[in-house]
């Protein structure tokens, strides 16, 4: 289940959730916790936005934790991984300088990250796939991290074009689809 939070300092050219940016139902974390819980998850994302752009994040995934969820945090890592709960698998996504925010990267927070933990980053083109490359040498990600993840961005490079470049160098990657594109074709909420 995705806790999708509201607001991002970062505004990356290929945004799939705009309409987060703003809106949403406030809510304490009490009845985050009662909503999530009727949906009957094993497995909970908190997401945004950027979640931890909100001052309540941290509280909540020490709630969800506590609750018995298996618990993920999706951080656009321009804002410090300090105080996340141990028990949150985080996934860090580096953006790439086609993102428009490669910038707000935060390299201080791959020394946060744990064997558990992924690193994503969304490929839009050839010069973002070298890039993600270099980072992935230079900070050994591979041998740091449970997952480095390779996304072709959506309807900026092909999903096959980027898996053959991946195969050919032979990267220690996975390489990941946004299936919610392809699923619900950009619908909010999804």
């Amino acid at each position: 289940m995705f806790v999708r939070l509201t607001g991002c300092p970062l505004r990356c050219v290929y945004c799939d959730t705009e309409y987060a940016f703003s809106g949403g139902d406030l809510l304490d974390i009490t009845q985050i916790v009662r909503q999530v819980a009727g949906y009957r998850p094993r497995y909970v994302t908190v997401t945004g936005g950027e979640p931890l752009a909100q001052k309540n994040c941290l509280p909540l995934l020490v709630a969800l934790c506590d609750a018995g969820y298996e618990v993920s945090l999706e951080t656009g890592g321009a804002m410090s991984l300090e105080g996340v709960d141990n028990r949150v698998v985080t996934v860090l996504d580096l953006k790439t300088p086609a993102s428009g925010e490669m910038e707000r990267n935060d390299y201080s927070n791959i020394a946060r990250l744990t064997p558990k933990d992924q690193v994503k980053f969304v490929i839009c083109d050839r010069a973002d796939y070298e890039w993600a490359r270099f980072k992935l040498d230079e900070y050994r990600l591979a041998e740091r991290v449970a997952d480095v993840l390779f996304s072709p961005c959506h309807g900026r490079v092909e999903g096959r074009e980027l898996a053959e470049w991946i195969l050919a160098d032979n990267l220690p990657v996975r390489f990941q689809l946004q299936l919610h594109k392809l699923l619900w074709q950009d619908e909010p909420g999804h």
